[in-house]
């Protein structure tokens, strides 16, 4: 079985550090990197870059609503058009900035309220793909497994990778536990570490109440804001490891080749 490690990176700003990009990128195998909308800048994609080509990492665009005040977590309504320009605008940022290290911008994962708006509204998530697909067709489109955007995505027939989150919690309708309330996250990497396999293995979202949810699962997130995701990202990656599971990059996985 072949699965993914993926992190947002580079987004340092006032709400986030990014002194351990470095080491976690060590640890996965493919890059969410922030293009300055919610965080992030210049210097900071050009750093995820560059450990990114050196370590074999495969890069990706993590569009935000353009606001930084917030980290991108605050939902803002736009219209289709407004929502298409915050994509390819991004993924533009990053591109350049690719390029120039000789690589390339190979999935796109949205960010904070953009992304959970899209999981439960079907139109915003098809805006979304549409955008998405019209930059390359050949660019996968990573998911959270069960979602409006999976749907939204595969009436495209996009490259589509389905992810789960380590070290979130998960209501019984398959969306995320709200950040506002104390149970959201799993800061325990023993626990982030059972919490992963299980899912993995079972191909099934393990939810709160301990209902479980059948899923396709490509990819597991790792979130780079968290005081504990170091520690995380090594228990899993060494545990999937342990278990014969093969970690590699998005682009580099059979179901893309």
């Amino acid at each position: 079985m072949e699965i993914n490690i993926n992190c947002d990176l580079g987004e340092k700003s006032k709400f986030h550090s990014n002194k351990h990009d470095p080491d976690l990128l060590k640890i996965v195998n493919s890059a969410n990197i922030a293009c300055g909308y919610h965080a992030g800048d210049e210097m900071t994609m050009n750093q995820v870059i560059k450990i990114s080509k050196n370590n074999g990492v495969s890069i990706g665009a993590h569009p935000s609503f353009n606001d930084p005040e917030n980290f991108g977590r605050k939902r803002i309504n736009l219209n289709n058009a407004e929502i298409k320009k915050l994509i390819v605008d991004q993924y533009e940022i990053l591109q350049k900035i690719a390029v120039s290290h000789g690589e390339k911008v190979t999935h796109i994962k949205p960010h904070g309220a953009l992304n959970n708006m899209a999981c439960e509204d079907i139109e915003l998530a098809t805006t979304i793909a549409e955008a998405i697909n019209d930059i390359n067709k050949d660019l996968i489109y990573l998911v959270p497994t069960g979602s409006k955007m999976e749907i939204a995505a595969k009436k495209l027939k996009m490259k589509i990778a389905c992810e789960i989150f380590a070290d979130r919690n998960y209501e019984d309708d398959g969306n995320l536990v709200s950040r506002s309330k104390p149970n959201a996250l799993i800061t325990n990497p023993i626990e982030a570490q059972k919490h992963v396999l299980s899912m993995i293995k079972n191909q099934s979202l393990n939810c709160l109440s301990g209902k479980k949810i059948p899923c396709e699962i490509d990819s597991v997130c790792i979130h780079g804001d968290n005081e504990s995701s170091l520690s995380t990202a090594k228990s899993i990656r060494e545990n999937l490891i342990d278990n014969n599971i093969s970690l590699k990059p998005l682009n580099k996985m059979v179901k893309f080749n």
